[in-house]
């Protein structure tokens, strides 16, 4: 008879193991579980592109973002939607005339009728020389850094809150989740942020023959000599937290969260830096009179640790610019400057109106206030001071800055 060539205390190690494993098996827990996440929508770049109905009826204004004035025309932009274009020829009665579908456009500028659009990472231009029949004349693709693209599938388009049931070992939850407890979400536990869209004066600008924009890090430049046929030339890096950007002879005036950049633009094609003005980290809008920057620096999402405050820069020597005054405000947005009359929008503490004629006591000559609106850019335009925020579009006769009067107001459709 054969013995067996495993040795006894090899078979008793095999047999526990065995034991080991199975009971491993056994009581190890395998269950279910339902959670919320947010699951981006895509659309293929390619059939983005395709799409070509874009003049369509008037649509609601239900989230207005810049504003644009061009002769007798109002262009506002609806977030990531398209442009709403609003016959202003009578500000008391302003009408809208047709609006221009444009996914993922936030930004505009006019040039000569030509439309400059931002569509997610390319460049539209529109003739819109008549409003009934706007025409796409020029398409530059792939000249706009996008966060929303994911190379492989598309253009996220947005994100939809999706309920997720998933076969789970042990109790490791995906960032962001919202656990059922009987039919009522958990409040997402991780306090990670979603972000819009922010900043309250123009990306896009026009200054001899060259349309600038900014994205957060970069200065791009495109030639339009040819209004109709804009062409990419080159990009300027920045650095980080670029906000808007502000023409004035021959000079850029680039606001960030962190400080004003000015930029030599006298070659128009080659803008050179010229110097920075930091400040704390705020929300930083810009405009320029003279010899005198007027900076709003606003606590506010990505600025969280900033100050509220307006404050008062001389540029007469742009390589070395010098704060000559800073006043508190509540919470300052878009500015603009007509004459010796500032006007600063102070988000849900509504519109200021201040005398510039002395720098130095700006904030202790306040002319008058709006305070039953939500303010947060303006223009002043030549028939009217336009001011736009979450409440709609106003219009002021502001002929008496002390005493301004309100003509018109388009209503989001959401407030109706």
């Amino acid at each position: 008879m054969k013995t067996s060539r495993f040795p006894a205390r090899l078979v008793t190690s095999l047999f526990i193991l065995s034991l080991m494993l199975f009971t491993n098996c056994k009581d190890e827990v395998i269950r279910t579980r339902t959670f919320h996440t947010m699951v981006p929508v895509y659309i293929s770049v390619a059939k983005l592109r395709a799409e070509s109905d874009f003049l369509q009826a008037p649509q609601p204004l239900s989230s207005p973002g810049k504003i644009y004035l061009f002769g007798n025309f109002l262009f506002i932009t609806e977030v990531n939607k398209g442009i709403h274009i609003v016959d202003n020829t009578n500000p008391g009665n302003p009408r809208f005339i047709k609006f221009i579908s444009i996914a993922g456009n936030v930004d505009l500028a006019v040039n000569s009728n030509i439309l400059y659009a931002d569509n997610y990472v390319d460049l539209l231009a529109f003739d819109v020389t008549d409003p009934s029949n706007i025409r796409q004349v020029k398409r530059v693709e792939n000249v706009f850094d996008n966060q929303y693209i994911d190379q492989a599938r598309g253009l996220i388009l947005g994100y939809k809150d999706t309920v997720i049931t998933e076969v789970v070992r042990g109790d490791v939850y995906p960032a962001g989740y919202y656990e059922y407890d009987a039919g009522t979400p958990v409040s997402n536990s991780t306090g990670k942020q979603v972000y819009g869209t922010g900043g309250s004066t123009a990306r896009f600008t026009l200054m001899n023959n060259n349309l600038y924009t900014v994205s957060q890090h970069q200065l791009k430049l495109f030639n339009v000599s040819q209004a109709d046929n804009p062409r990419y030339s080159s990009t300027v890096d920045l650095g980080g937290g670029i906000e808007t950007i502000f023409p004035y002879d021959n000079k850029l005036f680039i606001g960030s969260t962190t400080g004003m950049h000015i930029y030599d633009a006298t070659v128009p094609s080659a803008p050179v830096k010229l110097s920075t003005y930091r400040h704390v980290t705020s929300c930083d809008p810009v405009v320029v009179q003279d010899k005198y920057a007027y900076v709003t620096l606003r606590s506010d999402n990505f600025c969280q640790q900033g100050i509220n405050v307006l404050q008062v820069l001389n540029i007469e020597n742009p390589s070395n610019p010098v704060l000559v005054s800073s006043f508190p405000m509540e919470k300052p947005y878009g500015l603009t400057i007509s004459g010796s009359s500032l006007f600063i929008c102070e988000g849900q503490y509504g519109l200021k109106v201040f005398n510039s004629d002395d720098v130095q006591a700006i904030g202790r000559k306040q002319l008058s206030s709006v305070t039953n609106i939500d303010a947060a850019d303006v223009i002043a335009g030549p028939k009217s001071l336009i001011v736009t925020g979450n409440r709609g579009i106003y219009q002021y006769n502001y002929t008496d800055p002390s005493k301004l009067k309100l003509i018109s107001h388009l209503a989001l459709s959401n407030t109706l």
